[in-house]
């Protein structure tokens, strides 16, 4: 196994020390851009690449927040925060999130979350089904008096690849079959909500090319040959793309351009339905033959 995944475990490395820096820099008052921008700057440092930008989602954000370079925003005393970053080496991902509670005042809804990943991991191994892993992920969190977010789930992982097509769910429901060497990325979430997010209203500063191909556009064709040689098929911030281009119109023009043909997908943030608090916790793990063993 060693060699096989060499690349994710020298992903683990770099992300393993990632949950303490971000810790130090989540703090009220602190800018979510440069709390952003020094996690992915960590990343670089220790030898891989940002797997996916930084997100920072906050209270009843459970997703796919991340600042724009015009964002002003701060920590808030009582912000309940998602921290959630990826490592890449050569295209192998360590996806893994903590949340942390600024007012210290929703520790169970976050030990919570905890606790259904650390009891989702205790029933993965080869042979068991999806619905098994959900089912004890809902009963963890039903358990504590809060609901698991049906409609978000874990994930496959392949090389360059965040989502590969099955899924931990984080309610009883799937027919997958856990296999040895199986790489997944494994997230509860719950929430003091209705348990459904859907998608804001706020312009997506998160998007990934879901396939080369020639435009008409110059900005677009320029957009389609950046993302793919920078980040292949893995979602990149608007803001990494900006010093590239002349003007931010030219960049909102090729972006607007792409997802309208379908070739750029956005990640919109993700809200929790009634506006609950959310919590998140997430790690990545390979499935042996009677155990998943896990890399951060």
């Amino acid at each position: 196994m060693q060699e096989e995944f060499k690349d994710y475990f020298e992903a683990a490395r770099i992300a393993g020390s990632l949950a303490d820096v971000a810790r130090s820099l989540v703090k009220p008052g602190a800018s979510l851009l440069k709390t952003a921008e020094a996690i992915e700057k960590e990343i670089i440092a220790g030898g891989g690449k940002p797997a996916f930008p930084v997100n920072l989602s906050l209270n009843e954000e459970a997703a796919h927040r991340t600042p724009s370079l015009e964002d002003k925003s701060v920590f808030g005393e009582k912000d309940v925060v998602k921290v959630d970053f990826g490592v890449h080496v050569n295209g192998s991902i360590i996806d893994t999130a903590l949340t942390i509670d600024l007012s210290q005042e929703n520790a169970k809804l976050v030990e919570t979350a905890e606790k259904a990943l650390e009891n989702a991991l205790s029933v993965m191994k080869a042979g068991v089904e999806v619905k098994a892993v959900g089912a004890e992920i809902e009963k963890t969190i039903r358990n504590a008096g809060f609901k698991p977010i049906e409609n978000l789930c874990g994930h496959s992982l392949d090389v360059f690849l965040l989502h590969s097509g099955e899924e931990i769910p984080n309610t009883a429901r799937g027919s997958y079959v856990l296999q040895e060497g199986d790489v997944f990325a494994i997230e509860p979430f719950a929430t003091t909500g209705g348990g459904r997010v859907v998608d804001s209203s706020q312009p997506a500063e998160i998007f990934s090319l879901l396939q080369p191909k020639n435009v008409r556009l110059p900005s677009s064709r320029k957009l389609i040959e950046l993302a793919f040689s920078e980040y292949n098929l893995l979602p990149f911030a608007k803001r990494w793309l900006s010093k590239a281009f002349v003007s931010e119109p030219s960049l909102n023009l090729a972006l607007n351009d792409l997802v309208r043909q379908n070739l750029l997908h956005p990640y919109h943030i993700l809200k929790e339905i009634n506006g609950g608090l959310v919590a998140q916790a997430e790690t990545t793990a390979i499935v042996e033959k009677d155990s998943v063993k896990t890399l951060v």
